[in-house]
């Protein structure tokens, strides 16, 4: 059995936060982020209006995180959502748990769908939003990644209503 209590993300989770997303950014390959980022770059996009972050926590340490956020390129009522999982936890649960309690804060904050942006290489994020019942809508081919990269993308969209 694998212990892990969700929660909302706090202020003395940040360091932690960054450091597990770091860790993902460097081990490349499933993120379309390719430059660390800091505490203060998580807190700015905690800060972020309409904005809600999970943390799944065992024995003390962030095991994972999820968020939701508008996003500019979706209509009002709609959010974005990104989830990251130690690798080495993968498959635990973890995820479920945390989309258990974002689903809901979703609904809260009035959206009416989600969507989840994953590079087409992802077979892991594509397989993870799948079996929480997203559904393909759109594919952008051909995005440059800030390293020179190119990867297509699959967006996927969970129904709320």
């Amino acid at each position: 059995m694998h212990e892990f209590h969700v929660r909302r993300a706090a202020p003395f989770d940040l360091g932690a936060m960054a450091g597990l997303l770091n860790a993902i950014i460097a081990r490349g390959g499933t993120t379309a982020m390719v430059d660390p980022v800091t505490p203060d770059d998580i807190a700015s996009w905690i800060a972020a209006p309409a904005a809600v972050f999970h943390v799944a926590e065992a024995a003390g340490r962030i095991a994972g995180f999820q968020w939701i956020e508008p996003h500019d390129d979706l209509p009002p009522e709609a959010c974005d959502i990104a989830t990251f999982v130690q690798p080495e936890r993968s498959g635990m649960g973890i995820g479920s748990a945390l989309f258990a309690a974002t689903e809901p804060a979703a609904r809260r904050l009035g959206y009416h769908w989600i969507n989840a942006t994953i590079r087409a290489d992802n077979d892991g994020g594509l397989a993870y939003y799948q079996s929480r019942g997203f559904r393909d809508w759109q594919v952008i081919r051909g995005v440059a990644l800030r390293n020179g990269l190119v990867v297509d993308k699959v967006c996927k969209r969970y129904d709320l209503d």
